[in-house]
C-alpha cells in the first residue's frame, strides 16, 4: 500500500499541510482526505488500493461530501447548543465522528472550509489529534 496525492485547486503548502497532519495522526489506516467548501470539494489524498482513478475517487467522495455539507448549516444550533457565556455549556464544537461498518468518517469545521478524513476500522483515540491539527490549519486559512 502507497499514497497517491492528488492536484488540488487549493493552496499546495495548505493542502499538504493538513494531509500531513492526518497521516501523523492516523496512520495507514487513513483511507482518504478531502477539503470541501459549501459549494465547492476537493480531493487531497487518497490511499492507492482504494480506487483506479482520480475520478473514480472524486466520483465516491463527492456523495459523502453532500451530505456533510449540512455541517455548516447546523453552525447557528450548535453555537445555540453551547454559548460561550453560558458555564453549564458543554463547550464548543470540536468535530464530528460517523461510524460505519468498515471504518470512520471525521468531519472537521471552521467557518466555510471543511475536512473530511475517512479511515479504516481503528481505535477512535487518534481522531482527537486529527482533527485538532487539521483545525487549526482551517483557522489559519
Amino acid at each position: 500500500m502507497y499514497d497517491v496525492p492528488f492536484r488540488t485547486d487549493i493552496d499546495t503548502g495548505f493542502a499538504d499541510s493538513v494531509v500531513s497532519a492526518a497521516r501523523t495522526s492516523l496512520g495507514d489506516t487513513l483511507r482518504s482526505v478531502i477539503y470541501f467548501t459549501p459549494s465547492e470539494m476537493d480531493v487531497l489524498y487518497v490511499r492507492q488500493d482504494l480506487y483506479e482513478s482520480r475520478a473514480r475517487a472524486v466520483e465516491a467522495k463527492a456523495r459523502l461530501v453532500e451530505f456533510e455539507r449540512i455541517g455548516f448549516a447546523e453552525a447557528p444550533i450548535r453555537t445555540a447548543l453551547s454559548p460561550p457565556t453560558d458555564p453549564d455549556s458543554i463547550g464548543s464544537y470540536d468535530f464530528t465522528v460517523r461510524v460505519h461498518g468498515e471504518g470512520f468518517v471525521v468531519r472537521v469545521l471552521a467557518d466555510d472550509d471543511g475536512v473530511l478524513l475517512t479511515t479504516d476500522d481503528m481505535d477512535v483515540d487518534a481522531f482527537e489529534d486529527a482533527a485538532v491539527a487539521i483545525r487549526r490549519f482551517l483557522d489559519g486559512q
